[in-house]
């Protein structure tokens, strides 16, 4: 039986609603940690490095998708809130519109401009070839890759969190399946990973377009309707905080190459890269996601008790979560630096070490993640965009320049967990701050 975003929810319904959508993240990482593992094993570390420095840039462009996903989903669900069903069908609709004309766009101007833009990311003559074969079949297929980002969330919305996570899985297996063959069977290299990757997005992202065509028993369809403005604006001006937290943390991982490309080599990108593989980030986004469209919710039919009841519960859930993380993460540290780097011993070392120290991070990270995504579901673009943006650009980006000064290579894994304590302290002053305009605290 679905569960209704109407409903209140008591910790076993979350759990059952929001597990889906969380799967469905990990799923999505899954592209990522795939073409790592097979480039890494049968390609060696400098291909490995160059996939892992362009990929921040990668990043950027797709997740134009996340920020209409975002805060597409939140007026939308904001709108279904208020009874407006026909309205919310448009919107929707509107949505799409929006992300295929910007897909085409990024694309194209990511395959012409990716030479250039891997020489300033940082990469070396050895490495620069790969960078620009695996960004420009990336770039190419770019579009594919916001539309799943999108489909991500209104799946959510629609109230079919189920289907959106096998449409994600069914992607996720075609891009581990089709990683064997490319790169361990015909030898690709780069380039098969690319094609991997590729042809995973375009089964979630296209997939979804011929659900939501059709009649469907969902809370969302298409529906004929024209450009307007201002619904369009909004939604990007609401989601445009996930956009700044997700290119902030691209910008931030230019930085991090930079730096530990500074303090220890290509040893430092490749290790970077297996730090990134912790799935544990895709666990509290998917969290955020699946929580969003039931803040919206209530929130659009004015039921603030469901919306202290979600905060409540949310900020537990973060907190517990987060401690579980950070004891699960240092036992995973040495197995999985052993499966993506086992075969150089520095580099193992290197790694290692790297995940112990971040690890800390995971503590704080969810709850930073929850408060932004919160303020977004009230359609509060602002807030949204201060915690997203104090918390990557400007913390993140301070520490990582700062702490290596003083710690060495140790200080840019430290960098995130600094970034961390600040961003908590800026996330909790804005959640008291506003209780009187959402009265979240007061029911």
């Amino acid at each position: 039986m679905n569960i209704q975003l109407s409903e209140h929810f008591t910790y076993k319904k979350l759990f059952r609603f929001c597990l889906p959508t969380i799967a469905m993240m990990i799923c999505t990482s899954l592209y990522v940690i795939a073409d790592g593992y097979f480039v890494s094993n049968e390609v060696g570390k400098t291909a490995f490095a160059a996939v892992n420095l362009i990929m921040p840039f990668l990043m950027i462009t797709g997740c134009f998708g996340f920020m209409i996903g975002t805060g597409g989903s939140a007026l939308v669900g904001k709108t279904l809130g208020e009874g407006a069903q026909e309205k919310a069908n448009r919107y929707f609709t509107m949505m799409v519109y929006l992300t295929l004309m910007i897909g085409v766009v990024l694309s194209v101007a990511g395959f012409l401009f990716m030479r250039p833009i891997s020489i300033m990311l940082g990469a070396t003559d050895a490495m620069l070839g790969d960078c620009v074969a695996y960004g420009r079949i990336l770039c190419v297929f770019n579009t594919a890759y916001m539309l799943q980002y999108l489909f991500q969330s209104f799946f959510v919305t629609a109230q079919r969190p189920q289907l959106g996570f096998f449409v994600t899985l069914a992607a996720g297996v075609t891009n581990i399946v089709l990683d064997a063959l490319f790169i361990a069977v015909f030898r690709w290299g780069v380039a098969g990973a690319a094609w991997a990757s590729v042809i995973g997005q375009c089964v979630g992202g296209i997939l979804p377009l011929f659900y939501f065509l059709r009649r469907n028993n969902s809370l969302l369809s298409f529906r004929k309707t024209k450009l307007e403005m201002a619904p369009l604006l909004k939604a990007c001006a609401n989601g445009s905080s996930e956009l700044m937290a997700n290119i902030s943390a691209s910008i931030v991982g230019i930085l991090y190459n930079f730096q530990l490309l500074k303090y220890a080599g290509e040893n430092g990108v490749a290790a970077y890269g297996v730090v990134m593989y912790m799935i544990f980030a895709a666990v509290f986004l998917g969290y955020a996601i699946g929580t969003a469209p039931i803040i919206s919710y209530h929130y659009g039919a004015g039921n603030y008790g469901e919306l202290k009841n979600m905060l409540v519960k949310s900020i537990f859930v973060m907190i517990g979560s987060g401690i579980a993380m950070l004891f699960l993460a240092w036992a995973l540290a040495s197995p999985l630096a052993r499966v993506f780097v086992g075969y150089d011993a520095q580099l193992f070392d290197l790694t290692r070490q790297a995940l112990v120290i971040y690890a800390f991070a995971f503590t704080l990270y969810g709850l930073n993640i929850f408060a932004s995504s919160f303020f977004t579901a009230l359609n509060n673009g602002a807030v949204s965009a201060a915690i997203s943006f104090l918390r990557s650009l400007v913390f993140q980006t301070t520490a990582v320049l700062f702490l290596p000064v003083l710690f060495g290579v140790d200080g840019i894994w430290w960098a995130v967990m600094a970034a961390e304590v600040l961003a908590v302290l800026v996330s909790a002053f804005f959640i008291v701050f506003k209780r009187k305009q959402y009265h979240y605290l007061d029911a």
